[in-house]
C-alpha cells in the first residue's frame, strides 16, 4: 500500500472523531518510530555505514553515533541537517527526519534554509554548503 502525504493526513484529521478510527485507516503512512531506529533505516534502506555517513557529514562522531544509538534525546537542527546530506537525502527527506525530531524543517523562505535547499538539490556536500553560507555571511552547518 503506498503512503499517504502529510496533506492528505492532514485533511483526513478533520473526518475521524477518535484517533482510534485515524490510526486504524492510516497505519501504513504513520511512523512509529524513535528517531534514531528511523535514522538506521534509512541507512539500511541506502545501504550506507554509520562510519561513511558520519564522515559525509562532517559531524563528530560521538555525538553522531550517540544519535544513531538514540542516547541523545534532542538532536541538534544542524546536526540532523548534516547527518541527512551525508545520507544523500532529499530535502523533503531531510523534512521528515527533522519534524520527527521535533525541529523546524528546511523553510525556503528563510535566507539561510534556502541556501541549504538549493546546495542540497544540488547535492553538495557538507563543505560546499558551509562554503556557501560563509560567502552570504550566514551560520555554518555545524
Amino acid at each position: 500500500m503506498q503512503r499517504k502525504s502529510t496533506t492528505e493526513l492532514l485533511k483526513e484529521l478533520e473526518n475521524f472523531s477518535s484517533f482510534e478510527e485515524y490510526r486504524k485507516a492510516n497505519k501504513d503512512s504513520l511512523i512509529n518510530k524513535t528517531l534514531s531506529e528511523y535514522l538506521c533505516d534509512l541507512l539500511s534502506e541506502r545501504k550506507l555505514t554509520k562510519a561513511e555517513v558520519i564522515r559525509k557529514a562532517e559531524a563528530g562522531e560521538s555525538y553522531s553515533y550517540q544519535l544513531f544509538s538514540g542516547v541523545k534525546c534532542t538532536p541538534k537542527r544542524d546536526k540532523l541537517i548534516c547527518l541527512s546530506i551525508g545520507m544523500g537525502l532529499t530535502v523533503n527527506e531531510t523534512n521528515g527526519v527533522l519534524k520527527l525530531a521535533g525541529l523546524l524543517p528546511l523553510y525556503p523562505r528563510a535566507k539561510r534554509d534556502s541556501i541549504i535547499i538549493m546546495n542540497m538539490n544540488a547535492h553538495k556536500s557538507v563543505i560546499e554548503i558551509n562554503e556557501a553560507l560563509f560567502e552570504e555571511n550566514e551560520e555554518t552547518l555545524n
